[in-house]
């Protein structure tokens, strides 16, 4: 992988859309089990300032879910996905617990659910070619986490995608089993969305905080970056 490049005709979507990278190389993303914790008292707090998003008496009612449920009716979508912040924000409704899955995961869960904003993450090593966003012709092999079959991706639909298929679906829905932060992943891309200048301005807060955590867990430099309409590629 050597750049993620967000396609014109998202822009035509989301044009006030930004798109925060937070790039992190040689990490040591292993489970250590002693370190257990430190990430349940970070998603801990981060399920605790969600709350503050979630003021509606109805789940579907609060702004963020508002939000992106209308973004994803700009776009052909699977039958019921959803953004993963919702996920996420459904889950601290029900007050459920957030295990540790492995550092980067855990990292950027903490950051999602505490400013409301959509978070993900990639292996870049399992990148094939440049990395981008944009509307799928239709087709894209796909094969989310726990899937033995393929899902391919809907013509029109918005995807990341590479050289050799869907990589994320569905905007920010469900990752690949392909590309997905593992325990032996050593370079990430981590991605954080915005579609308007609010989110954007909690999502520029993620990004710092999420890179600060990342820096201080594993004893690496970050990069950063944000992409707009302006500045629609970056060299990883």
């Amino acid at each position: 992988m050597k750049k993620i490049i967000v396609d014109e005709n998202f822009w035509e979507l989301f044009p006030e859309a930004e798109i925060f990278i937070v790039t992190a190389k040689e990490i040591n993303n292993q489970v250590n089990e002693e370190d257990d914790p430190y990430f349940s008292d970070l998603l801990a707090r981060g399920k605790h300032d969600a709350q503050k998003f979630l003021t509606a008496d109805s789940f579907s009612q609060n702004e963020v879910i508002q939000e992106w449920r209308q973004a994803f009716s700009q776009f052909k979508t699977k039958k019921g996905a959803r953004s993963s912040i919702e996920a996420l924000l459904k889950r601290a409704s029900q007050d459920r617990t957030f295990n540790p899955i492995n550092p980067l995961v855990d990292l950027y869960n903490s950051v999602s659910l505490k400013y409301a904003v959509p978070c993900g993450g990639e292996d870049i090593a399992s990148i094939s070619g440049d990395l981008h966003l944009g509307k799928a012709k239709g087709g894209e092999s796909f094969k989310p986490l726990g899937a033995n079959e393929d899902a391919p991706a809907l013509p029109e639909e918005i995807i990341y995608y590479d050289e050799v298929g869907a990589v994320c679906r569905c905007f920010n829905w469900r990752e690949a089993q392909r590309t997905m932060l593992q325990e032996n992943t050593t370079d990430a891309i981590l991605v954080i969305e915005a579609i308007n200048a609010q989110q954007a301005m909690r999502a520029k807060m993620a990004a710092a905080e999420l890179s600060q955590l990342i820096e201080g867990y594993f004893k690496v430099k970050t990069t950063t970056a944000t992409l707009t309409k302006k500045t629609p590629e970056q060299q990883i």
